[in-house]
């Protein structure tokens, strides 16, 4: 990576509870493609002060994690039709101060789901009601999946995504009836915290975010969790025999497409691999 100069492009990433996912697959892009660029992890204490300094400061792109998905939207100038159909943005590009909103979950959550050729007919589930889940949802929905709960404590959130989409809403997985063909995770638990280098677990991070039960009746367990990569319930779905789906390779491809927003370029698949390895081996 080059020397710190003042004619370096910096791009950044907004979360809770930042890793170094992020971090170490952009700028090993950066590295490998020869550009004087820098990506940096940050926890903002005030997100409305933030985003004024990607503005002010001309930092050319900025990650956006939980819990600022749908927060952020009323701070920029553009909703890409892909943020705007859902109502939430983890990508943002400064043009000369404009800021224009992007979510690029959506296509990661398309592409695994295409990837694994999990059946359309397939009942799924799904834990979560924020930013996250709202792209899940979306993209369950566009790919034909017809039969889907969405599971959130939060009755009112809960309600409002399933009845966007025309599904179920409960409350607890555990008083659900029957079982699903597939799981999916887009809450916090089993995520783990990032500080000062070091991993602090975060307040669920030893716990399933479904009952072993479902996990047990599945075919296909998806964790949106990137960090660790073998969540509690990647691990749960692994040792029953389940076909996993993981964060991490969520956090490839929307940190790829996220990438092609910031700089215009597409690196190779060669490239990409590198990188992903680089961001797992850490």
């Amino acid at each position: 990576m080059p020397i710190l100069n003042k004619d370096m492009t910096l791009c950044i990433s907004l979360s809770a509870r930042p890793s170094n996912n992020g971090t170490r697959f952009h700028n090993h892009l950066y590295e490998q493609l020869g550009l004087n660029w820098i990506y940096k992890a940050f926890a903002p204490t005030d997100l409305a002060l933030a985003i004024a300094g990607v503005r002010g400061l001309g930092i050319r792109g900025c990650a956006v994690s939980m819990p600022y998905k749908e927060d952020v939207i009323a701070l920029v100038d553009v909703m890409d039709p892909s943020a705007k159909a859902i109502e939430s943005v983890n990508t943002i590009v400064n043009d000369g101060g404009r800021l224009t909103a992007y979510n690029t979950d959506y296509t990661a959550i398309e592409q695994l789901l295409q990837r694994n050729a999990v059946p359309t007919s397939s009942s799924v589930w799904v834990s979560g009601s924020g930013g996250m889940a709202k792209a899940t949802v979306a993209a369950l929905r566009d790919a034909g999946f017809t039969d889907v709960t969405v599971i959130a404590r939060n009755e009112a959130a809960g309600r409002a995504l399933a009845g966007l989409y025309g599904f179920a809403w409960r409350a607890d997985p555990s008083a659900a009836e029957g079982a699903a063909d597939m799981l999916i995770n887009v809450t916090p638990i089993g995520m783990a915290g990032s500080m000062a280098g070091s991993m602090a677990g975060g307040p669920d991070a030893d716990a399933l975010s479904f009952p072993q039960a479902a996990v047990d009746a599945a075919t296909v367990v998806f964790d949106v969790v990137a960090l660790p990569a073998e969540t509690p319930l990647v691990k749960a779905a692994r040792a029953a025999g389940k076909t996993v789906i993981t964060g991490a390779e969520v956090a490839t491809i929307q940190a790829l497409e996220q990438f092609v927003l910031y700089t215009g370029i597409r690196p190779s698949d060669a490239q990409v691999q590198a990188a992903e390895e680089f961001m797992r081996a850490q």
